[in-house]
C-alpha cells in the first residue's frame, strides 16, 4: 500500500499572465478540494518574489494524487498555466 504524496514548490508567473492566473486559480483549488483523496491543497502568493506562488498539496496515496493530474490536464487552469515554469517536489510517505 502506497502512502501519503506530497507536491511542494511553486509557479513563477509572468506579470503580464497574473490575472489570469489568478483568476483560474480559485476555482482550480475549489475543484481540487473537493478531489476523494485530496487531504490538503495551498496555493499562495509568496511574500518575497512577486508574480511566484507557493504550492503545497497532500494527497493520500499515488492513485489519487494521479487521478488529480488527470483531472487538471483537461482544466481551465491547464490552459491558462500551460506554458508557465513550475519548480516541483515530490515525495512519498512510506
Amino acid at each position: 500500500m502506497s502512502g501519503k504524496i506530497y507536491l511542494n514548490g511553486h509557479i513563477d508567473v509572468p506579470v503580464d499572465q497574473l490575472e489570469a492566473v489568478s483568476a483560474a486559480l480559485t476555482l482550480h483549488i475549489e475543484l481540487t478540494h473537493e478531489e476523494p483523496g485530496c487531504i490538503s491543497f495551498d496555493v499562495n502568493p509568496c511574500p518575497e518574489v512577486p508574480g511566484r506562488f507557493l504550492v503545497s498539496e497532500c494527497f493520500v496515496d499515488q492513485k489519487a494524487f494521479e487521478a488529480h493530474q488527470a483531472r487538471t490536464k483537461s482544466s481551465a487552469w491547464a490552459e491558462v498555466t500551460k506554458d508557465i515554469p513550475r519548480s516541483y517536489e515530490i515525495t512519498t510517505e512510506e
